[in-house]
């Protein structure tokens, strides 16, 4: 962890406190797990109450919808130095039925937390969790942090709206800030998008119909080398909005993740593809990760590791689980 100055700490404005917004959700649960056991105390802020929280030991946790004025009187009492955004909504297919809800929960609430943290918390660094919907669909693999932002669904273009926030913090108000654009996230406890699908309909022993042709690819990326890549950001990077793609480098085709999918569940089941793509999707996605790996990430999950992981994952939850 980053090396505190004796003076900065005696005089309170920095500590090794990280407030993680949406620390209930997906990825949220990780990254609180890697920072605490990195040694930072982590504090919390999500709508899910109390006791549904699976949370480090000694964490602090407030349930708040935001934004909300409790979220200031959280800063004035646990005073952080870093905070990772991970609130908000992570569905391209919900933001194409309803853009405003989209924008309210991705680009005005990342408004609400910079100018939050520009008031009570200035000196706190800042990481976005942006995603790699603001490339849409790029003219060349892999896809440097360089490529032109091309965004092609209501979701990509509120995360490159919300990077655009945290470049404006930086230049205007000098606040230390970056974002990471993640890739395809995977892992237990995700229930939704590709996998999850599939093992559904797997459950449901019918032949599996997935959009597209099955030639699309994206670049599969672990929870857990999510988490190690922010936290080597929070360690490293120059905070200077600058942007880093966190994935694995390596682009795996959906028609070949389908099929080895249903084989690890041992089913023997037909994989079909309607030919249509959903709007929003993109065609391929590989990421060049030079510029994390620059900071120490290598990602440590292999495709066929974490399928493995999430096929036993998925079967042991509950007929009540399949609902959600």
């Amino acid at each position: 962890m980053r090396k505190v100055d004796e003076q900065e700490r005696r005089m309170g404005e920095v500590s090794d406190r990280a407030l993680i917004t949406g620390i209930n959700g997906f990825l949220g649960r990780y990254i609180a797990r890697e920072l605490s056991e990195r040694g930072w105390r982590v504090v919390g802020v999500d709508i899910a109450p109390q006791g549904s929280t699976e949370l480090p030991t000694g964490s602090v946790y407030r349930c708040l919808k935001l934004p909300n004025t409790g979220l200031e009187h959280l800063l004035q009492e646990y005073p952080p130095s870093l905070c990772v955004h991970c609130a908000g909504s992570a569905s391209v297919a919900q933001s194409i039925e309803d853009p405003k809800a989209d924008f309210h929960a991705n680009t005005a609430l990342t408004l609400e937390i910079l100018d939050t943290l520009r008031q009570r918390a200035p000196r706190s660094r800042f990481i976005l969790l942006s995603s790699a919907a603001v490339y849409g669909n790029p003219t060349r693999l892999p896809i440097p942090e360089s490529t032109p932002r091309r965004p092609i669904s209501p979701y990509g273009y509120h995360k490159m709206q919300c990077e655009i926030l945290a470049e404006e913090f930086y230049t205007v108000y000098g606040m230390q800030t970056c974002f990471v654009r993640i890739f395809s996230a995977y892992g237990p406890g995700l229930r939704r998008q590709v996998l999850w699908d599939i093992c559904r309909k797997v459950r449901n022993k019918s032949t599996i119909f997935l959009s597209g042709t099955g030639e699309e690819s994206r670049d599969f990326v672990h929870a857990r080398d999510i988490a190690r890549g922010i936290a080597l950001v929070a360690d490293q990077a120059a905070f200077q909005a600058e942007a880093y793609n966190i994935a694995t480098g390596r682009e795996t085709r959906i028609g070949d993740l389908a099929r080895q999918l249903v084989s690890t569940l041992g089913e023997d089941i037909e994989v079909r593809f309607t030919g249509e793509s959903r709007p929003g999707d993109p065609l391929r996605w590989c990421a060049d990760i030079s510029s994390v790996s620059r900071l120490g990430y290598r990602p440590t999950v292999g495709m066929k590791e974490g399928i493995d992981e999430y096929a036993r994952w998925f079967l042991n939850q509950d007929e009540e689980s399949m609902e959600e």
